[in-house]
């Protein structure tokens, strides 16, 4: 995730938070043309119970961009 995080400004990191969510819950296949090496993920979608594991950052990197994390 950071490796792809890398160099990226806010709105591209939302954006690809959003595609790799997308790319694990999806019922149909995503665009996964700008997710590079995380597409590897897209195999987790077959597996509910790793969804929650592969999301888990993130939601975290999601809610850091937001300002919704806590200290």
């Amino acid at each position: 995730m950071t490796l792809a995080l890398d160099g990226k400004t806010r709105d591209q990191a939302h954006a690809l938070v959003r595609q790799f969510h997308a790319l694990l819950t999806a019922t149909s296949t995503p665009e996964m043309n700008d997710l590079g090496d995380l597409a590897a993920f897209a195999g987790v979608r077959d597996y509910p119970g790793r969804v929650k594991c592969a999301t888990l950052p993130w939601h975290t990197l999601r809610a850091a961009l937001e300002g919704a994390v806590k200290r």
